[in-house]
This record gives structure tokens, C-alpha cells and sequence, in this order.
């Protein structure tokens, strides 16, 4: 593990493969971390990619640098963060792949900085959040998949993810992918990440801000100007489904107006957690966009 500094973070990350290879970027979600990427970052390394694997703000051993800084978890800071840590560690241009919230910073990067992304992976089509759109229902169905998200809303929430965030999370793991077999040391070698001392209060700022219950940070608010504006993503990309995802019923396929350069849409038969349960079928889509893009450093 190494750490490096940006304005706001001392962002941990594990790195992979060549220094001198093509850079790409492992973006994990909620309530995941950076072992999502345990059998797809050696794919990578094998085939000459410099892989980055970065624990995201509020998770692992990452820290925000001062006491004062808001513990932020809008989209705005998840896709900043991914370009801050390009700059930190003298990356010009990269590849971004990722999934939930990995996925939704991958795509605000992609969207905003397109001058900074070769390509991009991302699961569940054009990952940037509708803030207003949340602010209606949706579908029973689907409502119910997401509980935790109208849980987190009350200060119930925050306690509840304080206290039993161990317990919550690995329901969350079995609900969101349905056939995906793994065991308790598994889940509790991702559990460790649970115990950043920012972990509930980015959490429950990421889906508050989401459903305008919460103010985002004063310093992002022309970036989530922008993505309100639903900017197209202009770089190479391929978008990935589960089709046993209770989070995406019906799939993204339809997101594909939102990309106008080269894009591809997948379906691959797992839940939720795509890295993990599909790890050949996520690395290749990594590759694919490499060569489409003749991306070599």
C-alpha cells in the first residue's frame, strides 16, 4: 500500500503492475473496497497496465488532510477525487473503470475532464445522478431495493450505520447480488474499510445530498452545475449490466445516447458487485477499451 497527497486527501492505494505501463484507474463503491479488484488488477498487470487501486474518500486508510475540510460524499468530490489523484501522482491521461459509486466517479471524471480519460469502464451505463430526478418516485419495486438510502435520510440512519455498519453492509452485499457465494472472510477483509472514522458521515452526506436533503460543498457547486446539465461522456467506453441486479431492473442500455464517441453495452449474468463476481468479464471490457483507443502511456 502507498499513500499520496492531494489539497484535500492523503489518498491510500495499491499499485499494480509496470510503472511505465498504461495507466488505469479501479474505482471501488458502497459498501465495497479496493479487494473488489483482487483478481481483475492482475489481469490487467498481465497484459502491461499500470493499475491503480485507490481506497475512496471515507473508506480504508484514506484521510482527509484538515478537520475543517467537509466530509463530502456528492458526486462532484468522488469524480474530482479520481482526477486529483491523476495529478498527484503525475498521470496525464488514464483509463476509469468502476462500479457504484467507483462507477459514478469514473463517469463524472469522464464527463467533466474528458481531456484526462483515455477511456472509461463503467458499470450501469451513465452513472451521474439525477438529483432532481430523485426527488420522485419511482416504481415500488425498486423503492424497496433501496431502503438504505430513504433510512439514511433520518438521523435513525446515521446511528444505525454507526453502530451496526457491519451488519447493514453484508445485507446489502446479499441482497444486491443474489448468487454470489462468498464467505466471512471475505466480507470481513472488506469490513475493515468500514472503520474510517469519515465513513458514516461521507456516507450519509452521498445520499442526502442525493435526494437534496443535504447542501454540498460550497467549493464543488459549479462542478454539480455542470453535471446537473447532464454533460455527455466523449471518450471511448463500455457499459456493463448485471442482469440479476435488483438495484438496475431493466438494465441501461437505454443510457446510450449519452456517449458519442465509441461505445458498447454488455450484459453479463451476476448481481451488483460485477468486479468480484465477474472479474474476466470486467477486465476484458478494460482491454477492449485499451485497444480501441491504441492507449499506451
Amino acid at each position: 500500500m502507498r499513500t499520496v497527497k492531494t489539497k484535500t486527501l492523503e489518498i491510500a492505494y495499491f499499485e499494480h503492475g509496470s510503472p511505465d505501463g498504461w495507466p488505469v484507474v479501479l474505482s471501488h463503491g458502497f459498501p465495497y473496497d479496493i479487494h473488489a479488484y483482487d483478481e481483475v488488477a492482475p489481469r490487467l498487470a498481465e497484459v502491461g497496465a499500470r493499475v491503480i487501486v485507490p481506497y475512496l474518500r471515507g473508506f480504508g486508510p484514506t484521510r482527509f488532510r484538515s478537520s475543517s475540510t467537509m466530509r463530502s460524499g456528492q458526486q462532484a468530490a468522488l469524480g474530482k477525487d479520481v482526477i486529483d489523484l491523476l495529478d498527484a501522482l503525475g498521470i496525464e491521461k488514464a483509463i476509469l473503470a468502476g462500479y457504484d459509486w467507483g462507477g459514478l466517479a469514473s463517469c463524472v471524471a469522464s464527463a467533466l475532464w474528458p481531456d484526462r480519460v483515455a477511456g472509461l469502464v463503467s458499470y450501469a451505463g451513465y452513472d451521474v445522478i439525477d438529483v432532481n430526478r430523485l426527488g420522485r418516485a419511482y416504481q415500488p419495486s425498486l423503492e424497496q431495493a433501496v431502503w438504505y438510502q430513504h433510512l439514511f435520510q433520518h438521523e435513525r440512519g446515521r446511528e444505525c450505520l454507526a453502530l451496526h455498519r457491519r451488519d447493514l453492509c453484508r445485507i446489502l452485499w446479499k441482497q444486491w447480488s443474489p448468487t454470489w457465494a462468498f464467505d466471512d472472510a471475505t466480507f470481513d477483509r472488506t469490513a475493515a474499510s468500514f472503520d474510517n472514522p469519515d465513513f458514516v458521515d461521507v456516507v450519509i452526506h452521498s445520499y442526502r445530498f442525493d435526494f437534496g436533503n443535504a447542501a454540498g460543498d460550497p467549493a464543488l457547486a459549479d462542478l454539480e452545475t455542470r453535471l446537473a446539465e447532464k454533460p455527455p461522456i466523449t471518450v471511448p467506453a463500455i457499459t456493463i449490466d448485471g442482469t440479476q441486479d435488483p438495484l438496475k431492473p431493466g438494465g441501461t442500455a437505454d443510457h446510450a445516447p449519452m456517449f458519442k464517441a465509441r461505445h458498447e453495452h454488455r450484459a453479463v449474468g451476476c448481481g451488483h458487485n460485477l468486479p468480484w463476481e465477474a472479474p474476466h468479464e470486467f477486465a476484458d471490457a478494460i482491454t477492449t477499451v485499451q485497444g480501441w483507443c491504441g492507449f499506451a502511456s
